[in-house]
């Protein structure tokens, strides 16, 4: 049984200086650390995320955390002012080169931020935890420009037959997505637009259609899109933030929405996340926030072409 550590001491040494430079970037601008539960009797509704169940007290069904978001949110509507949190998170069914099921996502939520003033910080924290003195050859994109430059589609128009033919899809691929409009535009990102971000730079890509805000607002320019971005290292996806939405029942509807989805795709129930509406229904003040992973981060520090190669016990490797 292989009992060692998957990665060296340089690594870790590499990482604990990513931590500190992470955490100067936040104390610089005042932005407040935060400790957030890893365990609690609600997850996240999203049909694409599946959340690690744990047997609690009488047998009740508890959850490990896929994000701190919830959490935080609470504490902005309970009056807290700028906050950071580092910690680790959990997701089920997430293994491979880039994926796994425990990892550490650094989270920050600023008030009053709009989605340009995140997305600059977001590049700038990057740019500090990775050393990069000029961030500026950084690519901004707009989700709508970047599916018709790459993949030659209209993603608000495109008909399901056009967008599966943008990925060659063969007869059971077809069937298998069927009439899922996001479902398409996400394999159509993953497979033909972000293959083709430059190497070695970052891009931004922002304003993602309306159907897929998540947690995000609608654009109050555009309601086709909304106030949500990813940053990407060539292809790879390193942030993922938002300007907040702040309506409880715009996001009660989604919530009922993505327990829908999970349902008709066969995926596990989970309950509302009845504090977070309540939280929402006591006032959310305006703010934004991001999610980074750390990991990926250090991978491109080290060099590393696996997560497993930046964690100093890859999943893979760990004994019973």
């Amino acid at each position: 049984m292989n009992w060692e550590a998957s990665s060296g001491v340089n690594v870790a040494r590499q990482r604990a200086a990513m931590l500190d430079r992470a955490r100067a970037f936040f104390r610089t601008r005042d932005i407040l650390e935060t400790d957030t539960p890893a365990l609690s009797r609600y997850t996240t509704s999203d049909p694409n995320i599946e959340s690690l169940r744990v047997a609690g007290p009488g047998k009740a069904t508890l959850y490990l955390q896929t994000s701190p978001e919830s959490f935080m949110k609470r504490l902005l509507a309970d009056g807290y002012p700028d906050i950071y949190t580092l910690c680790r998170v959990f997701r089920e069914g997430e293994s491979g080169r880039l994926h796994q099921p425990e990892f550490t996502m650094v989270e920050w939520y600023r008030h009053d931020f709009g989605l340009t003033a995140m997305i600059d910080e977001t590049v700038a924290f990057i740019a500090d935890v990775l050393q990069r003195e000029d961030p500026g050859d950084t690519e901004l994109l707009e989700y709508e420009h970047a599916f018709r430059r790459f993949a030659g589609v209209e993603p608000f128009t495109a008909s399901i037959d056009e967008l599966a033919d943008a990925t060659d899809a063969d007869a059971r691929l077809r069937d298998g997505i069927g009439d899922d409009r996001d479902a398409w535009l996400d394999l159509i990102l993953s497979m033909r637009v972000a293959p083709n971000f430059p190497a070695g730079r970052l891009t931004v890509l922002r304003h993602f259609p309306a159907s897929q805000a998540a947690l995000a607002q609608i654009c109050p320019a555009d309601d086709r899109v909304a106030d949500r971005f990813e940053v990407f290292f060539g292809p790879v996806e390193l942030a993922n933030g938002f300007v907040e939405l702040r309506d409880p029942d715009v996001q009660r509807s989604r919530m009922h929405a993505d327990l829908t989805r999970r349902r008709d795709s066969a995926r596990r129930p989970v309950p509302l996340d009845e504090p977070l509406l309540a939280a929402l229904e006591s006032g959310l003040p305006a703010c934004a926030g991001v999610s980074v992973g750390f990991e990926r981060l250090l991978m491109l520090a080290t060099g590393a072409e696996d997560i497993r190669d930046v964690l100093t016990f890859g999943f893979d490797e760990q004994s019973d």
